[in-house]
């Protein structure tokens, strides 16, 4: 990840565009680029602030505020599909979610579904063991 333009370099920066000139002049003045001036321009106008946006560390899940109310759905009814959980966790507390995001949350916290108790996938009619062979006539033992 890229390291942060120093306090000094944005706050003459942002003097350079403050004092009337334009965004492009103040990139090319100061050796940087103008979607850089560009972005720290419209940031510094909404924030006020000069300083960089925290850079690394861990971003904290949306969902972690709403576990119990994830939890309890999957309880009531566990064969509920993620767009379903989406959609009643939209209704319920306006956070909206996509499914893929929701279906992550789970596995991040521990919580693993299988189709099936036994854990296995279940076979397709055309792939049943048989006791046929290959030619689809019964096996005949050898009698050798």
């Amino acid at each position: 990840m890229p390291k942060a333009y120093s306090l000094d370099l944005r706050e003459r920066v942002a003097g350079f565009v403050d004092s009337g000139r334009s965004r492009h002049a103040a990139a090319a003045h100061f050796k940087v680029s103008v979607s850089f001036v560009v972005n720290f321009m419209k940031a510094y106008r909404m924030s006020g602030r000069l300083t960089p946006k925290p850079g690394g560390g861990r971003r904290h899940a949306k969902l972690d505020p709403h576990r119990a109310f994830l939890l309890a759905r999957v309880a009531e009814k566990d064969d509920i599909t993620m767009p379903e959980l989406a959609a009643e966790l939209v209704a319920a507390t306006g956070t909206r979610a996509d499914p893929a995001s929701i279906s992550r949350w789970f596995i991040r916290n521990g919580y693993r579904f299988k189709k099936n108790a036994a854990g296995q996938r279940t076979r397709s009619a055309r792939r049943q063991a048989s006791t046929r062979g290959v030619d689809g006539h019964a096996a005949t033992k050898n009698a050798a």
